[in-house]
This record gives structure tokens, C-alpha cells and sequence, in this order.
């Protein structure tokens, strides 16, 4: 089969998803859930590749585990945090709602397909490799997957240690508002710089099936994280919550890449 019928695959069955997860989200009032559908989408789309492509089969399963832990683990960890917030809407997509006013329903119906647009597009490459019918694993692939399972394990222990924080804090009111322990204390956002690095892992993968091109994903993803959907909203709505506070935490940490604070 065809790149191109496999990414229409993928995108009309994405869509579909898209579609029932945005009725749900109308009915429960929190059209937040995108965020956790887009994540487990992109395990969806790697069994749809993964199940109609004839390449190389221990190449397949281990880009399948990879994208399928990646998106598993984010999906359900987004989930958690849905749960725990609602009825309570994430603060962008409140922002949205009062930009949307009064087409809010049909406005964020669009705003869901081009979710679905985005993973098919930030997953095309992916398809490419599971065609790769190379009889070996060769040496990118296993560099790829060693960088993409310390991101992997970054990004998990930075989202750990920021929960349990949380919990501290509540009980404790002289710790503060902002987490400065762990990874946080050397970035201010250590799951974003790790998010990125899973996805430069992915690329090193892909670059073992000469899938060089396939560098826009993980660049897509760090500007992103870094101009649009990541740092800005987070920044934002942490000054406005945390105030001086978080003001002396900008002036000694380092805002993505980790490195040692500032005296």
C-alpha cells in the first residue's frame, strides 16, 4: 500500500475519533480532552501503519512500542490531569472560548479536525519507516532509541516530580507555589525539553531508514513547545497566579534547556 493511501487511512479514522471525542466534550462541557486525544491518537495511527505496511517486521515493533509508550504514557497521564481539574476548563482553551464567543461549538469542532490534521501530519513520517524492509537493525536506529528512552524517562520523572510537589505543597504552605525541586530546579519547563528530545529521538530512528526529511516532526514540536502551545501559556499563567514569586524563579532558572541556577 501506498504512503499516501496510509496517511488517508490514518487521517479519516483520526478524524472520526476527533469528531466523537469533540460530541463527548460538548456533552461534559470541557473541550480540554483534546489534549489527551491528540496524544493517544498517535498510537492509533502507529497500529494502522503498523498493520498495513510490509516492512522489515523487529524494525516495526519497535517503533510501534515506542510510539505506543510515548503516546500511552502522556495520554493517560493528560487524563489524570482532565479528570482531577473538571468541570474546570485548562486556561487556553478558556482563552478560546471568549475568542470563539458565540460560535463556540462549531468553532472548536474545527479546532479538533485540525488536531487530527496535525498528528497524520507530524506522523507521515513514520509511515516510511515502517515500509523499511532492511533486514537489520543498524546503528541510527539503536542510537535513536537510546536517546528517545532517556527522554522518555526525563520527561516521566519531570511530570513525577511536579505531582508530587502539588501534593507537598498543599500540605506544606511554606514551600510555595512553584516547584523548584528535581529537574525543575535546573529548568523551569524540563517536561517540554524532554517532549522535544523524544521526539529528536524519533528522529534519529527515522534517520536509520534514510528518512532524513522526516526532521520537520521534531521541529514542529520544539516550536511548539516553545512559541505557541508550551512555554508562552504556562509563563503567562504562572505570573499571573504566582506573581514575584515566580518572577525570582524566571530570573535564576533556566527556561528550557536544564542547567545550574543562577545565584
Amino acid at each position: 500500500m501506498d504512503w499516501l493511501t496510509l496517511f488517508g487511512i490514518g487521517l479519516a479514522v483520526t478524524t472520526v475519533v476527533m469528531f466523537i471525542s469533540w460530541m463527548f466534550a460538548v456533552k461534559i462541557n470541557n473541550f480540554g480532552i483534546v489534549d489527551a486525544v491528540w496524544s493517544f491518537c498517535f498510537f492509533l495511527q502507529a497500529i494502522i501503519f503498523f498493520m498495513l505496511t510490509d516492512g522489515f517486521e523487529t524494525r516495526k515493533i519497535i517503533l510501534l512500542l515506542m510510539i505506543g509508550v510515548w503516546s500511552s504514557r502522556l495520554g493517560f497521564f493528560l487524563s489524570r490531569r482532565i479528570y482531577q481539574h473538571h468541570p474546570e476548563e485548562d486556561t487556553r482553551y478558556q482563552h478560546l472560548r471568549a475568542g470563539y464567543k458565540e460560535n463556540v461549538k462549531g468553532n472548536f469542532l474545527l479546532f479538533y479536525f485540525y488536531q487530527a490534521l496535525s498528528v497524520s501530519i507530524l506522523t507521515l513520517p513514520f509511515i516510511f519507516v515502517f515500509q523499511n524492509s532492511e533486514v537489520r537493525i543498524n546503528t541510527w536506529e539503536i542510537v535513536g532509541i537510546v536517546y528517545w528512552l532517556i527522554a522518555v524517562f526525563g520527561e516521566a520523572t519531570a511530570d513525577h516530580q511536579m505531582s508530587e510537589f502539588k501534593k507537598l505543597s498543599k500540605q506544606n504552605s511554606k514551600m510555595g507555589k512553584t516547584c523548584n525541586i528535581g529537574l525543575w530546579k535546573y529548568s523551569r519547563h524540563p517536561n517540554y525539553f524532554f517532549e522535544s528530545n523524544i521526539w529528536w529521538g524519533f528522529f534519529i530512528f527515522m534517520i536509520g531508514s534514510h528518512v532524513f526529511w522526516g526532521v520537520y516532526s521534531a521541529v514542529i514540536i520544539l516550536l511548539l513547545l516553545l512559541k505557541v502551545t508550551g512555554v508562552p501559556p504556562s509563563e503567562e499563567q504562572s505570573l499571573k497566579t504566582r506573581g514575584d514569586e515566580y518572577r525570582e524563579y524566571q530570573r535564576k532558572t533556566s527556561m528550557f534547556v536544564p542547567w545550574f541556577p543562577k545565584k
